[in-house]
């Protein structure tokens, strides 16, 4: 059973392998850990009633296993805005409308892109507190962790985005 952290790892490990031997140009890995309590990544541990959502690629979705394995795989190797906006249109063009699964696994990966732009190596939700982590350090606001204001988890996901991207307007 391989890991979500550990599948995105060995995708980049392995783009960035295949891209060298082809003596293309590289981009950074990106390090990011995300760890939101209010969503689960596998199919089987949705519990709405918790507060718990799904981000995964849904067997409906995607029924064939090579599908969902290459999209989750896609989703590893994005590594930019850019990538990420070329995967939402070929998916929405070659499989049509995507459920809110998809549309959170795709603002999920839009936080761990624009962190690892910013180097933050973590992104944690606790309830409405949100902890960023760059190196061993906390980012603070005023001394405190930023709170989230809204519960709707894509309303949520957006949140955390903007936090993150207002951290480029910070010295």
């Amino acid at each position: 059973h391989i890991t979500a952290v550990g599948f995105d790892l060995y995708c980049q490990l392995l783009k960035t392998a295949v891209a060298r031997m082809k003596g293309q140009k590289t981009g950074r890995l990106i390090e990011t850990k995300l760890q939101l309590d209010f969503l689960v990544w596998q199919e089987g541990d949705v519990d709405e009633k918790s507060g718990k959502y799904g981000a995964f690629l849904p067997r409906a979705y995607l029924p064939e296993s090579r599908w969902r394995m290459d999209g989750y795989r896609r989703i590893a190797e994005a590594n930019s805005a850019d990538d990420l906006e070329k995967l939402r249109l070929e998916w929405r063009d070659r499989h049509g409308p995507w459920p809110l699964p998809v549309e959170r696994l795709l603002l999920a990966t839009q936080i761990k892109i624009a962190a690892a732009e910013e180097r933050i190596g973590l992104v944690e939700t606790q309830d409405e507190k949100l902890m960023l982590r760059q190196g061993q350090d906390y980012i603070m606001v005023s001394g405190k962790f930023p709170r989230l204001t809204v519960r709707d988890p894509i309303s949520r996901l957006k949140e955390i985005i903007s936090w993150v991207v207002s951290l480029k307007r910070v010295p």
